[in-house]
């Protein structure tokens, strides 16, 4: 998190910090994201969770689903004042960066979250090129500028002569960054943190940096509204008693890199699983962060429900492969039901404008699996 120097600067918000997705995704050499879901495979993504069919009981529901967005689109915020320029901020990193002008705006992380706050904030009309993970509505001409997902392209970069660049520390090198720098270019690093209940902190950072904090104001206080509402939806579904709620475990796969992965405490797949009404059982087994995964965890943590990225599911043939592939599993009531639920990489985890959406996609996967019974990635052969 970074306070912003200027005198009419916004609100602060407090936010930790933790480095989401930075090395467990830059070891994998990310995958690109997968594509748009089509609204056949998901018929049910615009029905209100309180209208929907649930399973009698989610944690022995069987079989895979996929949880999908009713839109890929990002709703800018309604104001519509003018940058307040310039602005100094010290960044996440603790550089103080002046900024002068918001007229072309580079924001690249490795999930696509900055991309779209920029568009919440109804600045998407300057920006100018995007990261791999960046897919909804508005981007799709935009020129990529990072190589295998996560890797800054310089040479691009600098191409597009962007007069300000947001970034985190999950995409890089470092070097790059400095290479931007002295090249003449505002970079600001904002915080790496992603998680359900700090959405607005991150809004509050890149408006500042913008010169926008009215706009960052509205935005982060329509966001915790949307989260508020779509938890009390959730609410209304998930089992009240704490036995009853699905056991749920996020696991990060790359077949091709024989990458395997558990993500538990404070790596923000536990704050999306809380937000959903799961148990995330590998913060109760204690494990921490993003660590390689083991078949002791696997067995230990007993899930009822496996949740996935699509291209991972994918990259291990379906869940046919990942059960072929992760022996353990087969130990487990997830793996004996077969009930993996997965979401496309560049959404899932995306922790920004799109956050109410996401938690109640894949809400309507675990709870209402027949509605979206046939997974994008079940039938799919492993690359």
């Amino acid at each position: 998190m970074f306070r912003t120097l200027s005198p009419r600067r916004g609100s602060a918000r407090l936010a930790g910090a933790i480095a989401l997705l930075v090395a467990t995704v830059a070891l994998a050499g990310c995958a690109a994201p997968a594509a748009d879901a089509a609204d056949a495979d998901c018929p049910a993504a615009s029905v209100p969770l309180a209208m929907l069919t649930l399973a009698e009981n989610p944690r022995t529901a069987t079989g895979p689903s996929t949880a999908c967005l009713a839109s890929h689109a990002i709703e800018p915020v309604a104001a519509d004042d003018a940058p307040d320029l310039p602005v100094t901020v010290t960044d996440a990193e603790g550089r103080a960066v002046e900024i002068t002008d918001v007229s072309r705006i580079l924001p690249v992380d490795i999930s696509g979250t900055i991309a779209a706050t920029v568009f919440g904030l109804g600045l998407g009309d300057a920006v100018v090129g995007r990261d791999s993970s960046t897919s909804f509505d508005g981007t799709e001409d935009l020129p990529v500028v990072t190589k295998s997902g996560h890797t800054l392209n310089a040479e691009a970069i600098l191409e597009l002569a962007p007069t300000v660049m947001l970034t985190d520390t999950s995409i890089g090198p470092k070097e790059v960054r400095q290479q931007l720098r002295d090249a003449g270019i505002a970079v600001v690093v904002v915080s790496s943190e992603r998680r359900a209940d700090t959405v607005a902190d991150l809004v509050s950072e890149i408006a500042g940096a913008l010169g926008v904090p009215g706009r960052g104001d509205a935005l982060a206080e329509r966001l915790d509204a949307d989260v508020m509402a779509a938890s009390a939806e959730v609410a209304e579904i998930a089992p009240a008693a704490a036995s009853d709620r699905p056991r749920m475990l996020f696991l990060y796969v790359r077949g091709s890199a024989n990458v395997y992965y558990i993500f538990g405490r404070d790596s923000g797949a536990d704050s999306l699983i809380e937000a959903v009404g799961g148990i995330d059982v590998a913060s109760e087994i204690g494990w921490e962060g993003m660590k390689p995964m083991t078949a002791e965890a696997l067995v230990a943590a007993q899930p009822d429900v496996v949740v996935m990225m699509t291209e991972g599911l994918a990259s291990v043939g379906g869940v046919d492969g990942l059960l072929e592939r992760i022996p353990a599993l087969q130990q487990t009531p997830a793996g004996e039901h077969r009930r993996v639920v997965d979401m496309a990489d560049a959404e899932i985890l995306s922790f920004g404008p799109r956050t109410a959406e996401v938690i109640r996609a894949l809400a309507r996967a675990v709870y209402a699996p027949a509605s979206s019974a046939t997974p994008a990635a079940a039938e799919v052969p492993a690359s």
